[in-house]
């Protein structure tokens, strides 16, 4: 297995056309067991207090729901920036957690994603080897981004990267 990317950034190739097309992953937990994460640009249709009630007080009022991946719809991941993430229930960064909404919450702000992306042992080192993805390192305010966050962490990236970053969603339309 390579180094852990726990905290890092997958940005999807352009040759990926599922799914992922066009997402930002943010890598949660990374081991020999497999890998966990969260899509962080995929809006739902519906807002926190919609749909899980109970969350509503994390988010400011009206805080949309995000689509966190396609494994496990029915479950919720609640990603916080936190002043020390020691306080959260998994350390992702030293600002970037997951929280655990039955525990002591002590968060600056906070994103709700229903489902994940999961990959099992060894699955995630291989979609790189075949170059599905783009490694970026994470600015904490890619989790709480509303713009096209797949262009802004390509051109952050910069030289080639800047290029492909301008490259329109549906290329048979330039």
């Amino acid at each position: 297995m390579m180094d852990s990317l726990r905290g890092k950034l997958l940005i999807a190739a352009p040759s990926q056309f599922d799914f992922f097309r066009r997402s930002v992953v943010l890598i949660v937990e990374h081991t020999d067991q497999g890998a966990f994460g969260v899509v962080l640009n995929r809006r739902a249709d519906s807002d926190v207090a919609e749909l899980v009630p109970d969350l509503g007080p994390l988010v400011e009022r009206g805080a949309p729901l995000w689509v966190g991946g396609p494994v496990g719809p029915d479950s919720i991941v609640v990603l916080g920036e936190f002043e020390d993430s020691e306080h959260s229930a998994g350390a992702v960064t030293d600002r970037i957690g997951v929280v655990d909404p039955e525990g002591e919450i002590d968060i600056v702000r906070a994103r709700v994603f229903v489902g994940h992306a999961g990959w099992s042992a060894g699955q995630l080192d291989q979609e790189l080897e075949q170059e599905a993805w783009i490694v970026a390192e994470l600015d904490p305010e890619d989790v709480f981004a509303e713009g096209d966050l797949w262009a802004e962490v390509l051109a952050r990236r910069g030289k080639d990267f800047e290029l492909l970053a301008t490259m329109p969603d549906d290329p048979t339309l330039n």
